[in-house]
């Protein structure tokens, strides 16, 4: 991940619409210019963080980056709309690994999603580390960063979407359950699975039944499972 700091540099990879992860401006910090570049961050729609000074320094390595350092991104995030056309989006709950995330960005191209979507918070975001487990799938499927994952599903409701929750615990077997379109499928974070709020906003949470003593797979295995069911069934339709 690239990492610029001060205040020329970082207004001028604003300016110029470079792929940018986050903003961070060390607190108390002020003046003018300052001021325009998180402005020119919001109106971008770079997530803009105010942090201890320290955190900025041990970031540039240095304490000369007059308050702002900008954490570039691999590819530029896409818009909402992206989603919204898509017959088959992908939403990940807080997918920390950035090797996980780009495996199911890889796996999600290659079943026809039109789009994945993931958090600006708790989660990893578009790394060169992200690029390189996509193997090429960045540069063909549009990735959206979102505030919030429960507003972006009640707003694919509102669009038509059918909501499908990826859970342990789900009521209906993926490869029984009827996937109507569009269709979003989500999928939790390592370890945590789906938050309970995200949960709620499912219209049906489907499992993977397991023959073994574990009871869940690695998510982006998990992730191929289900989408290629997803493409199987989408196929035949076709």
């Amino acid at each position: 991940m690239a990492i610029l700091s001060g205040i020329h540099p970082v207004a001028e990879a604003l300016r110029s619409r470079h792929p940018m992860d986050r903003l961070l401006v060390a607190q108390g910090a002020g003046g003018p210019r300052l001021q325009e570049i998180i402005d020119l961050a919001r109106r971008a729609g770079v997530p803009v963080r105010f942090e201890p000074r320290s955190a900025l320094d041990r970031m540039a390595g240095s304490s000369a980056h007059q308050g702002v350092v900008a954490l570039g991104a691999a590819r530029q995030y896409a818009d909402i709309d992206a989603a919204a056309a898509a017959e088959l989006v992908v939403i990940l709950d807080g997918v920390e690994d950035p090797h996980n995330l780009g495996a199911v960005i890889r796996t999600a191209h290659a079943a026809g999603a039109g789009a994945v979507v993931i958090p600006e918070r708790r989660a990893a975001s578009l790394t060169d580390v992200v690029a390189k487990a996509a193997a090429g799938a960045l540069e063909h499927l549009p990735v959206v960063r979102v505030t919030t994952v429960n507003r972006t599903l009640e707003a694919l409701k509102k669009r038509g979407f059918w909501i499908y929750g990826l859970d342990e615990h789900g009521e209906s077997a993926y490869d029984e359950v009827e996937f109507n379109s569009p269709t979003v499928l989500v999928l939790g974070g390592e370890g945590k699975g789906l938050h309970e709020q995200v949960r709620k906003h499912c219209d049906i949470l489907v499992c993977i039944p397991m023959a073994g003593k574990i009871s869940s797979l690695n998510v982006s295995v998990a992730a191929g499972v289900v989408l290629f069911e997803w493409k199987r069934r989408h196929s035949k339709r076709s």
